[in-house]
């Protein structure tokens, strides 16, 4: 019986703590001042691109995030990730890139650019369907099709890399 009256203490106990609020009780998903940027707070736009017109060429789509609210930051890359359907590749980010922090105010924006080489329909390529993207600091991603891009050469590592974000205008 004393198992049982320990058992049920903490199952309260756990269920109080459950309850609980977590300080402010602010329930907006805007971020605060200075705090990371939410990929559900801000504008992602992804090109115009220049889009690699045969198998071996290489094409640059840039990825523009505008901050539409209070303040806030990106610190270090994003997760950018190629998915056909039945596969997933994180593409990695670009060698001599170097991840840094920018604060965006309200109505500024940043970019980064992916750059991928065309692959040719069929085996040795990555039949992407989706770009997948996540800001710095979350796993929270946005989906965008890929389909006027073409495949990417490379299977499990793919032929792309990206840069590091920039202050639009820079």
């Amino acid at each position: 019986m004393r198992a049982l009256r320990i058992t049920v203490t903490a199952l309260a106990a756990s269920l109080v703590l459950t309850a609980c609020d977590s300080g402010g009780g602010d329930t907006d998903s805007k971020p605060r001042a200075g705090e990371p940027c939410a990929i559900g707070s801000v504008h992602i736009a992804v090109g115009p691109a220049n889009v690699a017109p045969a198998a071996g060429d290489t094409g640059n789509v840039p990825v523009t995030v505008t901050n539409p609210g209070p303040e806030c930051t990106l610190k270090g890359f994003p997760a950018v990730v190629l998915d056909t359907g039945h596969h997933s590749v994180e593409v990695p980010a670009d060698k001599a890139a170097k991840a840094g922090e920018l604060t965006l105010a309200e109505g500024t924006a940043a970019s980064f650019t992916l750059t991928y080489v065309r692959g040719a329909e069929g085996d040795g390529s990555l039949a992407v369907r989706t770009l997948r993207i996540a800001l710095p600091g979350s796993s929270e991603q946005r989906n965008f099709d890929w389909s006027n891009y073409g495949p990417v050469a490379g299977t499990d590592t793919p032929q792309a890399s990206f840069t590091a974000f920039q202050q639009a205008g820079d």
